[in-house]
């Protein structure tokens, strides 16, 4: 009867003209601090490390590893 949130975030800057046309939503305008492009130029993978879902999922995981079996 618990619920758990996990969060992930990435920061970075809204940029005003659109570049790359990969990815969807604000991918074409969103550039992740640590990289000098917009997630519409970078492939999946390399999306994946700034990714916000795959930051939360990450401690999902973690989360699940630590606790498995235990109530």
């Amino acid at each position: 009867g618990k619920e758990y949130f996990f969060e992930g975030i990435c920061n970075g800057i809204i940029q005003e003209k659109e570049t790359g046309a990969n990815g969807f939503g604000y991918d074409s305008i969103f550039i992740p601090d640590g990289d000098n492009r917009s997630f519409g130029e970078m492939q999946l993978e390399e999306k994946n490390k700034f990714s916000h879902r795959k930051k939360a999922t990450t401690k999902l995981i973690e989360f699940l590893k630590k606790y498995h079996g235990k109530n």
